[in-house]
């Protein structure tokens, strides 16, 4: 997720209107068949991928720095053990995890977003898709993974990470682990959920165990594969048969 502060141009008009409230009835109705079409090319585009775990995390870190290399190993081990790694597909934390990925010869899959500046997709990815609208794309981040690797990030990056774990919260989702990486930066924001939040009654103190603390990749891997084949049954079987008819190619569609 791209998090800025420096002023950027206004979106594309139509975004813009979309949240100003209500409009003529045949441009919402457009609209909405947008929206819809929106939706399936994410469907298509996802629906053979392996079990997948989406790695949020700052478009801002250089790949000097040590969490771009931290997310860059994470990639990297959860290709080793089978996964599909799923980011917002644009640079720093996103690009580090897809470029892990492809050097362990997994797959690498991104949800791009279009914005006012654009955020190009990554040169790690195998296939991806560029959304018009966030909760289009936050779905698709969502709807095809077992786990979710959170390294640190912005406005963007905690917005995902609470989203994830409201839908885990009223199991919108399964108990899917929420695995933060970088202690350090991660453990102010645990010590106020848990003494602030919990402490005013506004969380109970078990709902804070969907979140994982650690600064190993192996480790949030190892806990990824353990809920994935212990608690979810996840295999490696056949995958969907593609339909002619539906103009699903022997490839990424």
């Amino acid at each position: 997720m791209v998090e800025g502060t420096t002023p950027q141009p206004p979106p594309h008009p139509e975004e813009t209107l979309f949240l100003q409230g209500p409009q003529r009835r045949e441009v919402e109705l457009l609209r909405a068949v947008r929206i819809f079409l929106e939706f399936m090319r994410g469907f298509r585009k996802f629906h053979f991928l392996d079990p997948c775990v989406t790695v949020f995390g700052s478009a801002r870190f250089a790949e000097d720095h040590p969490y771009y290399i931290l997310a860059r190993s994470v990639g990297f081990e959860l290709a080793k053990a089978g996964f599909t790694v799923v980011t917002g597909g644009g640079p720093g934390i996103m690009e580090a995890a897809n470029r892990g990925a492809k050097e362990a010869g997994g797959r690498s899959i991104g949800c791009n977003i279009r914005l006012a500046s654009p955020q190009a997709p990554n040169a790690y990815l195998d296939s991806f898709v560029t959304f018009k609208y966030f909760f289009v794309r936050k779905v698709m981040l969502v709807k095809y993974s077992y786990a979710f690797m959170v390294l640190p990030g912005g406005f963007g990056t905690l917005d995902e990470a609470f989203e994830t774990a409201t839908l885990v919260q009223t199991r919108k989702i399964e108990d899917f682990p929420i695995i933060l990486l970088g202690r350090d930066f991660w453990r102010p924001l645990m010590s106020f959920l848990d003494d602030t939040l919990v402490g005013a009654g506004t969380l109970q103190a078990e709902e804070l165990r969907h979140f994982h603390l650690t600064d190993s990749a192996t480790e949030a891997v190892d806990l990824v594969r353990d809920a994935g084949t212990r608690r979810f049954g996840l295999s490696y079987g056949p995958r969907p048969k593609r339909r002619w008819f539906l103009g699903e190619r022997n490839r990424d569609n």
